[in-house]
């Protein structure tokens, strides 16, 4: 199912033209046109799902199988010094458009691309109760 409103349903669909790298009957993986690094590509499902929460394992699988494929792809390309696989989920995850997508960006030691977080302290108690709660949901 596709949203008629929903760029990313129209790019994954081609409707909207876009520097394609692979398709198949699941996702269609572009160039993104505002790249963090030479070689970011997006990973789009054809049908829509608002975040990963929405998401049937099935297609969650074939996009991280794609991703790999890709992955390798921009490394033969572009010899990159390493590789971030970025999926936001949500306004406070920095989602921007509410079509999942993952971002493959190729990495270059001494490039402009930050993706960091100040490392918090973790309670031993608290990890394992919450390890318990998850296992639980799983």
């Amino acid at each position: 199912m596709n949203k008629d409103d929903c760029i990313f349903c129209k790019i994954a669909n081609g409707e909207i033209p876009s520097a394609t790298v692979y398709e198949d009957s699941i996702c269609r993986v572009i160039l993104d046109v505002n790249p963090a690094n030479k070689g970011h590509a997006l990973i789009i499902p054809k049908e829509h799902f608002d975040n990963i929460y929405s998401m049937d394992a099935e297609t969650a699988a074939k996009i991280f199988t794609i991703a790999t494929e890709v992955a390798k792809a921009q490394k033969a390309e572009l010899n990159p010094d390493g590789l971030n696989i970025l999926q936001n989920n949500g306004e406070a995850a920095g989602q921007t458009v509410f079509h999942f997508h993952m971002h493959l960006v190729p990495r270059y030691i001494k490039d402009n691309v930050t993706m960091t977080w100040v490392p918090g302290k973790a309670d031993t108690e608290e990890l394992s109760a919450l390890s318990k709660a998850l296992r639980k949901r799983i």
